[in-house]
């Protein structure tokens, strides 16, 4: 079978079809799965035959970023009829609207911590996901989560919801940091397609200023001391790589006044021409920071990067999150 560019597209189209077979094979298929089947053949065999990605209206490509959210797609989205581009934009609002919907409430102030994060999808919908959850077994524990998950557009942001409730659903039995990303990991390899995995930081706050924090290959985080930055390392593989992967958890303490700046790739790998934002960047401007409440680290941040990026295009979603210990 060709690959014509689209190798890992055909990789998922296969396991989309190996599924599909299984389930109709097992008698307890739904309605319109043995069509789905079909398209998934139809758009295999264009791969084989080289013509998989070309636009049955125009003969021009498709959007690539289309492709990889929908692999079944056969149109580009300037030969969409005003019916079918209506659907599609309402769709896009409608997601839009859930997603912020999930997003958790700015500007936190408990348990002697404050936090304060900016949201900004690249698109209608994004990638990144942001959450900050109150622990309902422990008066003082407060999770903080911030992921990117690879891949744009709708696919993306339905793995952001998936990831938002299988969260919560195990920070409700109040497990150990280190068993909670341990299942977590594995609870989204059984749910996501192989091709999708999220780098991630999932950490709890504790009286006293204790702190723990699991980096599961996300952009490390930056802890703000009164004498200087110190970047915490990463100890664990992105969630959805494998089944099996283990995780360990960093722990130290927040003094009063110091602070913790986590973000994702669109603040690091920004670019202006040819130059990126970049980590060193990012650490100055972390380190002027220690006197500032998480809301102004955060929006430091956001006019650096909108200096530095001015009239660009294409930029990533981006996420930001500061956490500073009050009292």
């Amino acid at each position: 079978m060709k690959d014509n560019g689209f190798g890992e597209i055909q990789a998922q189209l296969i396991e989309r079809k190996r599924r599909l077979s299984d389930t109709l094979n097992s008698g307890k298929a739904a309605a319109g799965l043995a069509q789905l089947l079909i398209k998934v053949d139809a758009a295999l065999e264009r791969i084989n035959i080289g013509s998989y990605g070309i636009c049955e209206v125009c003969h021009e490509p498709i959007e690539r970023d289309r492709l990889v959210a929908d692999p079944l797609v056969t149109f580009c989205l300037g030969d969409l009829d005003k019916t079918q581009q209506k659907l599609l934009e309402d769709d896009l609002n409608l997601a839009s609207k859930i997603q912020n919907k999930l997003l958790p409430e700015n500007n936190i102030k408990h348990g002697g911590y404050e936090i304060s994060y900016h949201y900004s999808p690249a698109g209608p919908v994004s990638g990144d996901y942001c959450d900050i959850v109150l622990s309902k077994n422990n008066s003082e524990g407060i999770f903080f989560i911030l992921g990117d998950i690879t891949g744009k557009g709708i696919a993306a942001s339905m793995l952001v919801s998936h990831l938002h409730a299988l969260f919560h659903s195990l920070i409700d039995l109040n497990l150990p940091l280190v068993k909670l990303m341990k299942r977590a990991n594995r609870l989204f390899c059984e749910s996501a397609l192989y091709s999708h995995f999220v780098t991630l930081i999932c950490g709890k706050l504790n009286g006293g200023g204790e702190v723990e924090v699991c980096n599961a290959g996300h952009c490390l985080p930056i802890l703000i001391r009164k004498d200087g930055i110190v970047p915490l390392d990463s100890n664990g593989l992105p969630l959805g790589l494998f089944h099996q992967s283990e995780y360990t958890v960093s722990k130290f303490y927040l003094d009063r006044e110091e602070s913790i700046f986590i973000y994702s790739d669109g603040l690091s790998e920004a670019r202006r021409d040819e130059e990126e934002f970049g980590v060193e960047r990012i650490n100055r401007i972390a380190s002027l920071n220690y006197y500032s409440r998480p809301v102004e680290i955060i929006n430091y941040f956001k006019s650096s990067l909108n200096e530095f990026i001015g009239n660009s295009t294409g930029q990533d979603d981006l996420t930001l999150m500061s956490i500073k210990r009050m009292e």
